[in-house]
C-alpha cells in the first residue's frame, strides 16, 4: 500500500545529495524545475526524485515496447519513472532506424521506485510502498537525500576532447539538399540534428550535471541513472503534461542568444518575437501539435493557450507556444503517446515525411535524444520533457554523446543554422571544459 510522509524543510538553502544517492542506488531519476530561477515568487525550486527500483521494464527493440509499457503501468498503478527514445517512432509508424548508435541505450526504460520525494516550496512529500520498504528505511533514504549545503566536487574535471560526427561543410550541404525537398513540397519544415561525441572518456556524471544545471537553470532539468546509462539534461522544453483530463504540450521553435547588456538583451528578445522566419517555424509546429492532440481530444477542446511567447533562460531566449485539450474518456497512456510521439518540434511537418528524411540525412541514430523523460503518478497524471540540451553517457563503454539541431525551412540560411546549433551546444561544451 502506498504510504506518505511529510517533512518541513528547515534549511533555507538545500540541495538533493545526488552524489550520496548515486553511490548507493543504480536507478535514480531527479527532475528539477529550477523554479527559483524561473519563477521568483517561489522560495524553493520544485523538485522530484525517484530512488531505487522495486521493479523495472527494459525494452531493447521496438515492436511491442509501448504495449509492454502499458501492461507494466496497468499492473503497477503507482509511480513510474523513465524514458521513451525517439526510435519508438518505428512501431508507431512504418519507419526504421539504420544509422550508427555508439551510446547504446535501450529503446525504453521505466521503473517503479522504492521512494519518491517531491519537494514543493518548504514541504517534502515522501512516498513509498510498505510492501517493499519500511518507514525506518525510507527515513534513512530521505535524510541521505537532503543536504543543507552545496558540496564541493572531487571528480574529474579535465578537458574532454569533443569531436563532431559531421563537418561544417557536410552540415551545410545537407541543409541545402533538405531545402530542395522543401521547395519540391515534400516537407514544409524539418528538424535537422548533428552529434558531438567523445570516446574512452571518464566523467563524474553528478559533477557534470550539477555544473550543467547551474549554467542553464532549465525548467525541465533531469539527472537519470539507469545502471551504466546516464542522462544529464538541461531541457527548456515540455513535451506533455497531463492533469486530470487536461493535456498540454509546449513546443519550442525559435532561439536567440542573450546579452549581458540589458538594453541589447531586450533588443534581442524583441528581435526573436518579431522574426518572421521564427514565427513561421513555430506556427507550423503548433498546427502539427493541434492535429496530433485532436486525435485523442474531445471535440472542440483543442486550444492554443499561448502563441509566440518569449521565455527567457540563462543563456538564450526561446519562442514557446502552449496547446491544450480535454482528453476523450478511456484514453490510455500508450494511446496518448501513439498520437503525439515523437514531438513535432523535433521532427518537422508533415511528421512522417520529415522523419523519413531525418533518417536519410542525419548520420547518427537519435536514440534517447529528442525522446522524452518523465513520470506518471498514482493518479495517472504525467509530465514529460523533450530530451534536448543533454549529455548522454555510457559508463561501461566510456562513450559520451550530445546532439543539437535546428528547424530548416525555405528561409533557412545554412551557416546561420549551424551557428544556432553551436549556440545550443555551448553549455555542454562549457561543462565538459571543451570547445569547438
Amino acid at each position: 500500500m502506498l504510504q506518505k510522509l511529510t517533512y518541513k524543510n528547515l534549511h533555507h538553502d538545500f540541495a538533493i545529495n545526488i552524489e550520496a544517492l548515486n553511490t548507493r542506488f543504480d536507478r535514480i531519476c531527479f527532475f528539477d524545475s529550477n523554479r527559483k530561477a524561473n519563477n521568483n515568487k517561489n522560495l524553493f525550486a520544485s523538485k522530484i526524485i525517484a530512488i531505487g527500483a522495486d521493479e523495472e521494464l527494459v525494452v531493447n527493440k521496438t515492436g511491442s515496447a509501448l504495449k509492454e509499457l502499458q501492461d507494466f503501468y496497468d499492473r503497477k498503478k503507482g509511480w513510474l519513472f523513465g524514458y521513451l527514445s525517439y526510435d519508438l517512432k518505428n512501431e508507431i509508424e512504418e519507419l526504421n532506424s539504420i544509422n550508427s548508435d555508439n551510446i547504446e541505450f535501450p529503446v525504453l526504460h521505466f521503473f517503479s521506485p522504492k521512494v519518491v520525494i517531491q519537494i514543493e516550496n518548504e514541504i517534502s512529500s515522501v512516498y513509498y510502498n510498505d510492501d517493499f520498504s519500511s518507514k525506518t528505511e525510507v527515513e534513512k533514504i530521505y535524510n541521505l537525500s537532503i543536504t543543507p549545503v552545496t558540496r564541493p566536487f572531487k571528480g574529474k574535471s579535465n578537458k574532454i576532447n569533443i569531436r563532431s560526427k559531421i563537418t561544417k561543410e557536410e552540415y551545410i550541404h545537407s541543409v541545402d539538399q533538405l531545402k530542395k525537398h522543401i521547395h519540391r513540397g515534400d516537407i514544409y519544415e524539418i528538424n535537422f540534428c548533428q552529434e558531438f561525441f567523445s570516446e574512452n572518456v571518464e566523467i563524474n556524471p553528478v559533477e557534470i550535471f550539477e555544473k550543467l544545471n547551474s549554467i542553464s537553470q532549465a525548467p525541465f532539468a533531469a539527472y537519470c541513472k539507469f545502471a551504466e546509462h546516464y542522462l544529464l539534461c538541461s531541457s527548456p522544453e515540455r513535451f506533455l503534461q497531463k492533469r486530470g483530463n487536461t493535456l498540454i504540450s509546449q513546443p519550442i521553435k525559435g532561439t536567440i542568444r542573450r546579452s549581458e547588456n540589458k538594453q541589447e538583451d531586450n533588443q534581442l528578445k524583441n528581435e526573436l518575437q518579431s522574426n518572421p522566419k521564427e514565427r513561421s517555424e513555430n506556427v507550423m509546429i503548433v498546427d502539427l501539435v493541434r492535429n496530433d492532440l485532436s486525435r485523442i481530444a474531445e471535440r472542440g477542446t483543442v486550444k492554443v493557450e499561448e502563441l509566440f511567447e518569449i521565455y527567457t533562460f540563462k543563456q538564450v531566449h526561446q519562442m514557446i507556444s502552449t496547446i491544450s485539450c480535454k482528453l476523450k474518456n478511456n484514453i490510455s497512456f500508450s494511446g496518448i503517446i501513439k498520437a503525439t510521439f515523437p514531438m513535432g518540434s523535433m521532427t518537422g511537418a508533415p511528421k512522417v515525411s520529415a522523419m523519413k528524411l531525418i533518417e536519410e540525412f542525419e548520420s547518427t541514430k537519435r536514440g534517447l535524444y529528442s525522446g522524452a523523460v518523465g513520470y506518471i503518478d498514482p493518479n495517472g497524471d504525467l509530465d514529460f520533457n523533450v530530451i534536448i540540451r543533454s549529455i548522454l553517457y555510457n559508463q561501461k563503454k566510456k562513450h559520451l554523446s550530445f546532439m543539437v539541431g535546428s528547424a530548416i525551412t525555405d528561409k533557412s540560411i545554412a551557416e546561420q543554422e549551424y551557428d544556432e546549433c553551436l549556440l545550443k551546444a555551448k553549455a555542454m561544451f562549457d561543462v565538459l571544459h571543451s570547445s569547438f
